[in-house]
């Protein structure tokens, strides 16, 4: 069976932890341990988040004044590489020699006519008193909003159209290998206006919307979605709240569900399982057998597969 598994941020460096490299090591150990079964049993993919790191370097490079700031899609590709290093090295500990790893440099493709550009809504990087904010907007050519009671800098998040590596891919995973690759949405690419000429964007992908066409291209029996909830629920935070088991997207789209966590994360189940007809599926890391299994989680597929194995 070929999964796709997309890693949340939490797999990697949780709220309050030091951004230090040995804790963030000792993270993907943890992951790695949840992930070698899989690996051991199927074709096994592995995406990944990357906003703290991302963040993390662009602290360290504000702190270069020599140089403008290194853009996002660089900063992206850091983050792949050095994420992708530390997973594969990891699993390699516990698989067998044999097994073959492989970290790909994604670049994914945007639309710069995505609607998303006229409207940045996702927050990136420090936040400012309101003055500093405007002052570094007009020098900087940023767009900032309110966050709470301080400002911060937002970028576009379009929706990701094309996986430039995917053919790569394919053929790594046709000769055995365990794959990492689109880290944090993937590397945010896109034609010049009028060109053939690629190049990079300034904008954050969707890591959830971006494995969910990965996984759709790779043409996975199950994509998951491995965070630190057991499933999504009904009535969340109520006393009425209860977790969804298997469902399908048309029950699971009438859920009032929070834009910035859960939220996308539907999103990309919805339209993977209604792209395919197969199961996407949301659940813990430490569970990851049995949600793959259909035991834990919750399992997001077309009607008649979720009532076949109602």
């Amino acid at each position: 069976m070929r999964v796709v598994v997309a890693l949340g941020g939490n797999a990697l460096l949780q709220r309050g932890q030091p951004m230090s490299a040995d804790q963030q090591r000792e993270n993907v150990r943890v992951a790695a341990q949840q992930l070698a079964p899989v690996a051991a049993e199927h074709e096994l993919v592995i995406s990944h988040g990357n906003g703290p790191q991302v963040g993390l370097l662009a602290l360290q490079a504000s702190a270069y004044e020599g140089v403008e700031a290194y853009p996002l899609d660089v900063l992206g590709a850091e983050t792949e590489g050095m994420i992708g290093y530390m997973i594969e090295q990891e699993l390699g500990n516990i698989l067998p020699p044999e097994r073959p790893f492989a970290s790909i440099l994604t670049m994914v493709e945007v639309d710069p006519e995505d609607p998303a550009f006229g409207d940045p809504t996702k927050f990136i990087g420090p936040v400012y008193a309101k003055a500093d904010a405007e002052r570094l907007a007009a020098e900087k050519g940023w767009a900032i909003k309110q966050d709470g009671d301080k400002w911060r800098r937002v970028v576009a998040s379009p929706q990701p159209k094309r996986i430039f590596e995917i053919r790569p891919i394919r053929w790594l995973l046709e000769r055995g290998c365990v794959v990492v690759c689109a880290g944090g949405g993937g590397i945010p690419t896109m034609y010049a206006p009028g060109t053939r000429t690629l190049v990079g964007a300034e904008v954050v992908i969707d890591k959830d919307r971006a494995s969910a066409l990965l996984a759709e291209e790779l043409g996975a029996d199950v994509f998951v979605m491995a965070t630190d909830v057991d499933a999504v629920y009904r009535d969340f935070g109520t006393p009425t709240q209860a977790p969804l088991r298997h469902t399908t997207p048309e029950e699971i789209r009438d859920l009032d569900l929070p834009a910035g966590s859960m939220g996308p994360k539907v999103e990309a189940a919805i339209a993977f399982a209604e792209h395919t007809g197969n199961a996407a599926a949301i659940g813990r890391l430490a569970e990851i057998g049995q949600v793959i299994a259909g035991e834990r989680g919750t399992h997001i597929e077309p009607a008649g597969v979720a009532a076949g194995q109602a």
